[in-house]
């Protein structure tokens, strides 16, 4: 099993949900880096798809320190039941990381497995970036 878990959206850093703060002891930060992926803006958090279209998405990779605890706390968050993948809102996959300083480790990734809806793809892949530029779009 792989030791890292990579964060695209409201489980990212300055976010501090209550269910990341459940493992933050658990974790260490190791960097930067991105997924091969497509992202979706669903409103009040985002949703990656896996894509082979050359889309990235932006996160924070971890190093867990406890892979169960972790783990498990992080499937219920993102609503994933291993005995049950279908009827997840995310799954869990094992994906390769290409972090900002070139390497390339497999994590822990949770994708969206809903429909999208209308949901907006976020061209960018960086949640971050994406809702600040739409903060500064909704300012009079």
């Amino acid at each position: 099993m792989a030791d890292f878990v990579f964060f695209y959206g409201t489980l990212m850093t300055p976010f501090n949900r209550p269910g990341r703060q459940r493992v933050n002891t658990k974790m260490a930060f190791a960097g930067r880096g991105h997924i091969r992926a497509a992202l979706f803006d669903l409103g009040i958090y985002p949703a990656a798809i896996p894509t082979d279209d050359g889309g990235a998405v932006r996160g924070e990779v971890y190093e867990m320190l406890d892979q169960a605890a972790v783990l498990d706390t992080l499937d219920d968050v993102e609503g994933y039941r291993a005995t049950e993948p279908e009827r997840s809102l995310y799954t869990r996959a094992l994906t390769d990381v290409t972090l900002d300083d070139g390497s390339v480790t497999p994590a822990w990734a949770y994708f969206y497995n809903a429909p999208l809806g209308g949901a907006q793809r976020i061209e960018s892949g960086d949640y971050l970036e994406h809702l600040k530029y739409k903060g500064e779009a909704d300012t009079p």
